[in-house]
C-alpha cells in the first residue's frame, strides 16, 4: 500500500486529494495547521481506515521537524506540497503598490516551505516505491507566460518551480522523481465560484498525473489533465 503525505489537506484541492487517494486504497498522512478546526478533514479521517491527520505549519521549521519526528522512518511514496497562500490583497501586490511584508510571507509559504518539507522527508521518500516529490504550483508562475498580475504570488510560484528543478538531479540519485503540477483554475477560496473546475475534478486529474509519474519524467511541469506545461 502506498503512503501519501499531503500538506494543506484541510480544504479545497488538498482535501479532495486526501479523499481520492484514500478511496483508492492508499494510506494518507493528511497535514494541516489546525487539525481541531478541520472538520471536513476529520470527517474524512473518521470514515476511513486509510487517513491519519497531523498538525504542521509548513513555514515553521520547528513544526516541520516535529511532524518528521512523528512520522519517524516510515517510507513515503508520494510527498505532495500543496499548502500555499495567495499573498497580500490583490491591489497590494503590483507595480504601483507592493506589500513587502506580505510578499516575504508569500515566499516563505509558497517557495521556502516546500523545500523545507522536502528536506524533512527526503530520507522517507528514498525508502519509498517509485518515490515522487510533487509540488502544487500554478501556471501563473511560468516564465513562459505573461501574467502581469499578483506579483507576490506569481513570483513565489515561479521561484518554487526553479527550486524544485534545481533539486531534481540530486534527488534522482535517491530514486525520487520531482514534479510541479498546475491544478487548473479551481473553485477554491482563491479561484472563487467563477473558476473553471471543481476541486474534485482537479484532484482526480492530479491523482492520475501523479500515479503515472516515473523517474524518467523528472523534472517535469504538468497540468492537472496530464499535459506538459511551459516552464
Amino acid at each position: 500500500m502506498e503512503t501519501i503525505l499531503i500538506t494543506g489537506a484541510n480544504k479545497g484541492i488538498g482535501l479532495e486529494l486526501v479523499r481520492g487517494f484514500a478511496e483508492s486504497g492508499r494510506h494518507v498522512i493528511a497535514c494541516c495547521r489546525v487539525p481541531d478546526e478541520a472538520s471536513d478533514l476529520q470527517a474524512v479521517a473518521a470514515a476511513s481506515d486509510h487517513v491519519e491527520v497531523h498538525e504542521v505549519h509548513v513555514s515553521d521549521g520547528d513544526s516541520v521537524a516535529a511532524l518528521a519526528r512523528a512520522i519517524g522512518d516510515r517510507p513515503i511514496d508520494v510527498l505532495i506540497n500543496n499548502a500555499g497562500m495567495a499573498g497580500p490583497d490583490f491591489q497590494h501586490q503590483g507595480l504601483a503598490d507592493m506589500d513587502y511584508d506580505g510578499w516575504a510571507e508569500t515566499f516563505t509559504v509558497n517557495t521556502m516551505a516546500p523545500l523545507r518539507v522536502l528536506q524533512a522527508f527526503r530520507a522517507n521518500l528514498a525508502k519509498g516505491a517509485n518515490a515522487r516529490a510533487v509540488t502544487v504550483t500554478s501556471q501563473m508562475g511560468a516564465i513562459g507566460l505573461d501574467m502581469p498580475v499578483m506579483f507576490a504570488y506569481c513570483s513565489s510560484k515561479g521561484a518554487v518551480n526553479k527550486v524544485m528543478r534545481l533539486a531534481a538531479p540530486e534527488l534522482k540519485g535517491d530514486g525520487i522523481a520531482v514534479a510541479l503540477v498546475h491544478p487548473g483554475f479551481v473553485k477554491t477560496d482563491m479561484g472563487g465560484p467563477g473558476a473553471e473546475i471543481t476541486p474534485k475534478a482537479s484532484a482526480t486529474g492530479l491523482i492520475a498525473v501523479i500515479d503515472a509519474l516515473t523517474l524518467d519524467d523528472s523534472p517535469c511541469f504538468k497540468t492537472w489533465d496530464g499535459n506538459d506545461h511551459v516552464w
